[in-house]
């Protein structure tokens, strides 16, 4: 495994352009903090329609989930793609979304505001939400967080563009429950504090200057890992981050791809009160044994939410390589 990380040369604004490349790091810290966490992309999402303007979109058939693909004959990769087209339209325009994973035409005319004209709708460009850090290296300012990929609406890796890591907290937490996976609830600050440069299928990989404070320990070897007891540091409430019992029920192959390398489940009755076991929000959660750490949270069993999975941190470490 290639566990370590090469001395990367932080910018002042941690630009996205920097690789994570690697150096020796055999100790590194568990974190447990859950951060706001936003990927940006190269695809333009409807989220909702604006109060004012929205009914000619909405009746034009404009609906929530639609990507916009082109406008005319202006391909949309940005909102200045969509800025661009719109000045350049003098009446009707005809957009190509993606809805479902199939192509779709819409017709509709541009509302005339004193900015210009509009669509009526509101727009994202790319996905926001909330994660848990599972590890950081202060010599090299790397971090990793979910444990797994963030997709986009079609349920494939979001090809990130850029991204940024906030500070966050958690306001609620809904509990899970058999058939209905509970959520951690929080907000996230407005200033940046690291840079997001890579989403992959093992997590989402980053670099920060700010950091985390705490005691750095060994990682583990996939062979070393057992079935028995563990532990998950996480954060259900307020900003401190709590170690919880586990139990590590199955192992799994290393190779096996879908981030479910081993099945825990929760035993800490701290954790169970608070949210009935593994929740949303808790993906990247460091898993800790034998005073070495093992790998992250990455899923809830649906009709168990005391029971899950997690992924080993050999796989989230060659991911970063």
């Amino acid at each position: 495994m290639k566990r370590f990380f090469r001395a990367i040369a932080l910018a002042a604004a941690l630009l996205t352009s920097l690789p994570l490349h690697i150096q020796a790091a055999e100790l590194l810290i568990p974190v447990g903090q859950v951060i706001g966490l936003q990927l940006g992309s190269d695809t333009l999402t409807v989220v909702a329609y604006d109060d004012a303007l929205g009914n000619t979109a909405r009746s034009a058939g404009l609906k929530i989930g639609d990507e916009l693909v082109t406008i005319g004959e202006t391909a949309i990769d940005c909102a200045e793609d969509v800025r661009t087209a719109l000045n350049q339209s003098s009446g009707p325009v005809e957009l190509t979304v993606r809805r479902g994973g199939k192509l779709s035409r819409v017709c509709l005319t541009p509302q005339q505001t004193a900015d210009g004209p509009r669509l009526g709708v509101y727009l994202r460009q790319g996905i926001a939400g909330i994660g848990t850090v599972t590890f950081y290296d202060p010599e090299t300012g790397v971090f990793g967080t979910l444990g797994h990929g963030v997709s986009d609406s079609k349920g494939t890796l979001l090809h990130m563009t850029q991204g940024q890591a906030y500070e966050a907290s958690i306001q609620s937490v809904k509990k899970g429950k058999s058939g209905e996976p509970g959520q951690l609830k929080g907000s996230a600050c407005d200033s940046a504090f690291g840079t997001l440069l890579r989403n992959t299928p093992q997590g989402v990989f980053g670099v920060t200057r700010q950091g985390w404070k705490g005691q750095p320990i060994p990682v583990a070897d996939y062979a070393e890992i057992h079935t028995g007891e563990a532990a998950i540091r996480c954060t259900v409430s307020g900003g401190e981050a709590q170690e919880y019992s586990v139990n590590i029920l199955k192992i799994y192959p290393q190779t096996r791809p879908d981030g479910r390398n081993f099945l825990i489940k929760v035993t800490d009755p701290n954790l169970l009160a608070a949210t009935g076991g593994i929740v949303q929000g808790m993906s990247g959660s460091p898993i800790i044994q034998d005073g070495k750490l093992i790998g992250a949270v990455t899923h809830v069993l649906v009709n168990d939410p005391t029971a899950g999975y997690g992924i080993f941190i050999e796989n989230m470490l060659d991911a970063v390589s």
